[in-house]
């Protein structure tokens, strides 16, 4: 909804008279402490007077800088960029001079050397608190977004773009499952819907459906899978490779280079955006050209290594850096607040939040965000093909908060404000654009395995094996993407392993999924070779409450699930002995398990946590209350939201089950829109139903923070100018900013 012109107006006059109000401060400041700076006459004035003689100067000096600056700048483009960056403080000082001799009575004096000073210290003055107040105009920054859309589309011909065939901006909102998406989008009792933009388009523009996810229920698998087409080999979120003797994690950069290039190897081709792509925020590249903030290419050095480009772009920006610092500011004293209040109110489930947590997630749910939002904001404005973007900070923030918090509904609101003005730049941009959003995963509540046993994944293991167990619970680290990527933007090592001993067994956690390897043992441990050495491991774990099943390897019968009270379901011959243990987690689950089973990768035995229907809750082995990774609940059920002129995902009454899967349907979606030829899907998967499913599926599809704002239109103004240099004229400061090549986003 627009504002009235009064409010507009009114809040433009509040800016002026706040930043005018500064900038007298500041110059009343320098005059105090600068010798060669008075703002009085040689017999002296009254308090009055020297406020009135500096505000007078203070405002000669913003209007010349708003009026003049503009003009010399665009006078002086054909000097080279040195030259013109140390004229900028002479001319800078020499407005001064003027404004302080438009003073009434020539009250005001200031040296020349010195008013270069004056100029540089009230010109960061006035830009920081312009900056600030305009930290959520969205209205001045949608205003001057029209006014570049329609100089761009000036130079490409009026409606020159719009011939071209419509682009495609993909949006994943990192683990956001289908169910709290539909309930983000229901009206609430005298309030409107927690995102409401997207509920206006569900019904009316767009559809949406779940979808369903493989065993590895998290981002690395499923990312994997829909933007390279395979995630073959992929048993989990971090597993023990033995015959590298390495443990592999998907957020970490050497590990996510190696994923990509398997994935790339095994499905034929680069990935869904190798033509005219842009891969922001992601695990892996897509085969994009242009990339920031990419977790694959992290871990390169030189000038091939793009991913960190994104934060210099943007921040190079100082208007940026100041919104974006002083809302992770902001972010870290909600968590703390909030997290506070958790721990106040007794709130249960609950995990520790503290340490470096209240950084990592403003992080995830600040710069991440503001950075690649702007990133795809300059894709739309340069026209691309194909865009996929990760928004990370849901998924962060359910991970300590539970998946339906107020803590993670604040979140989903401020997102969903990032998804209006992304909507917003594509309805300027010079060519159309079809937005699609997507989740990789959802989260499924509930108190984490440690919590509520008392004793951690590990330590049952060892127990079973009988190994000392520590008195003291050990605990896995948090497999949210953010944590990794933080790091990999601070250029920080990444972490070896823990210090186990070469013949303990390795136990690894992917939220409600665990893997234990024995790393003395090559190949895949045999369920009776598991049982000769240790004979009572398999029985502890199966009947342990708080397990749902195992995977194991059987030399008689192949994959062997196995349950608590001797129940077994034999996946390759279909015997199940009792019942069978995946019963409880819906259709599709023996097929997901078979298809992980028969992985080269796969631990030795494979351990789910309990899932109870009734409540939706698993139990996961790491520190966190809402967790993905495995079977059970929400976290295997994402959802896809698609604009109504595009061919429906599957045939009504089918269910899209898999990233392979849906990286086949954005592939079509791709090639609809009359784009240069993507490879087909015979040269890239194969055959589309995977080996060995057979089973019957149903279900049909279902038919503080906030958006970046004034951060991202400098950063495209640089973009849309190419070689020109261009300052806002509501600065009352002259701003140089180098040009930042395309490709560098």
């Amino acid at each position: 909804m627009q504002k009235p012109r009064w409010k507009t107006v009114g809040g433009a006059v509040l800016r002026v008279t706040a930043v005018w109000a500064v900038s007298t401060l500041t110059m009343l400041a320098l005059a105090g402490v600068l010798p060669d700076f008075r703002l009085k006459s040689g017999t002296g004035d009254s308090a009055t007077r020297i406020a009135i003689t500096a505000a007078s100067g203070a405002g000669a000096f913003g209007l010349l800088s708003a009026l003049v600056w503009p003009l010399l700048v665009r006078a002086m483009l054909l000097l080279p960029a040195l030259v013109l960056g140390l004229l900028v403080f002479v001319l800078n000082g020499s407005m001064l001079l003027i404004a302080i001799s438009l003073i009434p009575d020539g009250r005001g004096s200031v040296e020349p050397e010195t008013a270069v000073v004056v100029a540089a210290v009230m010109s960061a003055a006035s830009s920081a608190t312009s900056t600030l107040l305009t930290v959520r105009d969205d209205e001045a920054y949608r205003r001057r977004l029209a006014r570049l859309a329609d100089r761009r589309r000036r130079r490409l011909g009026e409606d020159g773009g719009r011939e071209q065939p419509p682009g495609t901006v993909f949006l994943q909102l990192d683990g956001v499952g289908h169910a709290v998406l539909r309930e983000a989008l229901r009206k609430r009792e005298n309030k409107p819907p927690v995102m409401s933009t997207v509920a206006g388009w569900v019904g009316s523009t767009h559809q949406v459906m779940p979808w369903r996810t493989d065993w590895s229920s998290q981002t690395g698998a499923s990312q994997l899978g829909i933007l390279h087409g395979s995630n073959e080999e992929v048993p989990a979120f971090r597993w023990y490779e033995k015959k590298t003797r390495e443990v592999m994690v998907s957020n970490r950069p050497t590990g996510a280079a190696v994923l990509q290039r398997r994935a790339a190897a095994r499905a034929g081709h680069e990935g869904l955006l190798a033509v005219d792509g842009a891969s922001r925020g992601n695990l892996f590249t897509g085969g994009a050209d242009q990339l920031a903030l990419v977790l694959s290419v992290a871990a390169r050095r030189g000038k091939h290594n793009r991913s960190r480009s994104g934060y210099f772009a943007y921040f190079s920006d100082p208007a940026n850096a100041t919104r974006t610092a002083v809302s992770f500011l902001a972010e870290v004293g909600r968590e703390i607040g909030q997290s506070t209040r958790a721990k106040l109110r007794r709130e249960t489930p609950r995990v520790g939040r503290g340490g470096l947590y209240p950084f990592i997630r403003a992080f995830a749910t600040v710069v991440e965000r503001d950075v690649v939002v702007a990133a795809v904001i300059g894709d739309i404005l340069s026209g691309r093909t194909a865009i996929y973007a990760d928004l990370v900070a849901y998924d962060e923030v359910s991970h300590h908060s539970g998946p339906r918090s107020r803590d993670a509904q604040q979140v989903l609101a401020r997102l969903d404000r990032s998804v209006a003005l992304i909507a917003e730049v594509a309805e300027h941009a010079a060519r159309d654009y079809r937005i699609v959003l997507l989740s990789d995963h959802g989260q499924s509540p509930g108190e984490t395995f440690a919590g509520a046993y008392g004793l951690t994944l590990e330590d049952l293991v060892r127990a079973g094996c009988g190994l000392p167990v520590s008195r003291r619970a050990g605990s896995t680290p948090s497999g949210a993407e953010a944590r990794e990527a933080a790091r990999a933007a601070l250029h920080r090592p990444e972490r070896d392993g823990d210090g186990r001993g070469p013949s303990d067994p390795i136990v690894l956690a992917s939220g409600n999924l665990g893997l234990v390897s024995f790393p003395d043992v090559p190949g895949r441990m045999s369920r009776e070779a598991i049982e000769a050495a240790h004979p009572a491991l398999l029985r502890t774990l199966a009947d342990h409450p708080g397990v749902g099943f195992l995977l194991v390897r059987s030399e008689e019968h192949g994959a062997v699930v196995l349950g608590s009270g001797g129940q077994e379901h034999h996946l390759d011959t279909g015997r199940v002995i009792g019942a069978s243990p995946l019963a409880v987690f819906g259709p599709g689950a023996g097929a997901a398990v078979r298809r992980t089973a028969h992985f080269r990768n796969t631990a030795d035995i494979m351990v789910n946590s309990v899932y109870d229907p009734v409540t939706g809750e698993v139990h996961a082995f790491e520190g966190q209350i809402g967790s993905h990774g495995g079977l059970g609940g929400e976290q295997g059920h994402p959802f896809l939201l698609w604009p109504g002129e595009l061919t429906a995902p599957v045939a009504a009454g089918a269910e899209l089950v898999g990233a392979e899967r849906v990286h086949t349907v954005l592939r079509r979606w791709l090639e609809e829109a009359d784009e240069p030829r993507m490879p087909s899907e015979g040269e890239s998967l194969g055959e589309s139903v995977r080996e060995g499913e057979d089973e019957p599926v149903g279900g049909a599809g279902e038919s503080s923070g906030g958006p970046v704002g004034p951060l991202a239109v400098r950063a495209e103004e640089t973009r849309l100018e190419e070689s020109r240099l261009h300052v806002p004229t509501t600065a009352p400061f002259p701003v140089v900013r180098a040009v930042v090549p395309d490709k560098t986003w």
